[in-house]
């Protein structure tokens, strides 16, 4: 079937239906004459789009003192789960039934109704477990692909299962970003002001958001929906380039921007953590440089710089919890060279869980993550082996971003193909992970969602400069980026 340039073969079996689609690829022509530059996130960080204030407090300008200033990026990244996108789906008298994997099955039947141009109430989306979604990935495309592939057998389901080059190259992208922040500290030793300004390609662009369905075929169809220009997640909402871009310290001036870049022809929405990963990762990386640089411990120089007691907890519990290790391999004497210990904060959204990481890491050929020790604050902990897993797995994932995932391109094409140009951490290289809760039973309830994950990142960067003395502000940490840093240093 064909419908615009949306071209789709259906078949009764898997293997003709391969074969059918094998055949139609080799033999198809696609015109793409897209502009794209040559480095796609330095486009990002050196754009001139308008940028909007968020947030402000005091008079940065009138800081004085001492000036840190730096830039961090981190890349594109995959939500890389291990299983690709799939969806079943029906016509049947007029009706459309989807089983979909998909995060938000009510979003997504107001995307098909709009696409189909029904009453969503003629469309079932029944939820079925699949693999892992971390915000908005394939999986409602991969419904769309199915609904439009099944309109033309009608009264027969159609099953669609993306290949894993698909997954990478059609599946919505985390967006890369580039984050700036300036820092003042006075001759008290504290920080004064803090300006931070989140470059970032958009977040928000979830089925249905921006008034348009926001599905991959959608866009290509003889009736086309093409992608609006993005809006993103307001601060109020939990933010999205600005997430977690107020710094959670009590800083009496601040200025707080975000650039949305949109004009880059790769498609990006909400990936975990949107944009905390980086902006955590850029503010604490700048915490730590300072402590170091002016003399103090970077976790007394943090909790000088708190006045919310349940966010000093949880740095003075990473931080108990990493003694005992630090402490025997002291006395041992098995402290090797090139190891390093390093300290992340957040409280994720400034509104929810408050997590800190203590992580040591080795480097040598490049790092290797051998302890994480991390203290949460979650408020009220339902289930307490929930929590546990919930951070564990946020503290993987973010190891596996921070040092290893970044999406390929070639001009406007997504060139990352499977796993061997877009590793991912393996189980040899996952570290001790010990999660200490502290449990609120009077507090409401606050989620653990992705509170682990800027702190985890941060942890990383900063244990790196413990290692070898160097900030490496480009993500991931790659052999070469840590080349790159040293080389900056000499």
């Amino acid at each position: 079937m064909r419908d615009g340039a949306f071209l789709g073969v259906v078949a009764e079996t898997e293997a003709a239906a391969v074969a059918a689609a094998r055949w139609a690829a080799a033999r198809a022509g696609w015109a793409d004459d897209v502009a794209a530059p040559a480095d796609a996130v330095d486009a990002i960080r050196r754009s001139a789009e308008p940028a909007e204030v968020v947030h402000e407090a005091g008079d940065p300008d009138a800081a004085r003192g001492r000036v840190f200033e730096a830039t961090v990026t981190r890349p594109y990244l995959s939500h890389a789960s291990i299983g690709p996108s799939a969806a079943v789906a029906e016509w049947r008298d007029g009706r459309l039934r989807v089983w979909s994997h998909a995060q938000g099955p009510y979003p997504l039947r107001a995307a098909l109704a709009d696409v189909f141009g029904v009453a969503p109430e003629a469309i079932e989306v029944a939820h079925r477990p699949g693999a892992g979604c971390y915000g908005h990935n394939g999986a409602d495309d991969a419904a769309l692909d199915a609904a439009l592939l099944a309109r033309a057998t009608p009264g027969r389901p159609v099953k669609v299962v993306w290949d894993r080059a698909t997954e990478f190259r059609c599946a919505p992208l985390g967006p890369g970003m580039a984050t700036r922040v300036r820092a003042v500290v006075g001759e008290d030793g504290r920080v004064s002001a803090m300006e931070v300004v989140a470059n970032s390609a958009p977040h928000g662009n979830r089925p249905g958001r921006n008034g348009a369905p926001n599905l991959r075929a959608a866009a290509y169809l003889d009736k086309p929906f093409p992608t609006p220009r993005s809006g993103d997640v307001p601060l109020a909402s939990g933010g999205g380039a600005d997430r977690n871009a107020v710094p959670g310290y009590a800083i009496p001036n601040l200025r707080i921007s975000k650039r949305i870049v949109h004009e880059l022809p790769y498609r990006t929405s909400s990936l975990r953590a949107l944009g905390g990963f980086a902006n955590v990762y850029a503010i604490e990386t700048m915490m730590d440089r300072i402590a170091r640089e002016t003399g103090r411990d970077p976790v007394a120089f943090r909790l000088a710089h708190l006045d919310d007691p349940r966010a000093c907890a949880v740095i003075e519990a990473a931080a108990a919890a990493a003694a005992p290790l630090r402490a025997r391999l002291q006395r041992e004497g098995t402290t090797s060279e090139g190891a390093g210990w390093g300290l992340g904060y957040a409280r994720y959204k400034n509104t929810a869980a408050y997590c800190a990481v203590m992580a040591r890491i080795e480097v040598d050929a490049g790092i290797r993550v051998t302890d994480v020790f991390v203290g949460l604050d979650a408020g009220e902990i339902v289930n307490p082996d929930g929590a546990i897993n919930q951070t564990e797995g946020g503290v993987i994932q973010a190891i596996s971003w921070t040092l290893k995932e970044s999406v390929r391109f070639e001009g406007a094409a997504v060139a990352t193909q499977g796993w061997g140009d877009y590793p991912i951490l393996t189980f040899s290289e996952t570290p001790e992970v010990a999660v200490r809760l502290i449990d609120h039973p009077e507090a409401p309830p606050l989620g653990c969602a992705e509170a682990a994950q800027g702190p985890t990142a941060a942890a990383l960067g900063n244990a790196l400069r413990d290692a070898v003395g160097v900030h490496a502000p480009d993500l991931p940490l790659t052999r070469e980026a840590i080349i790159a840093a040293l080389e900056l240093t000499q």
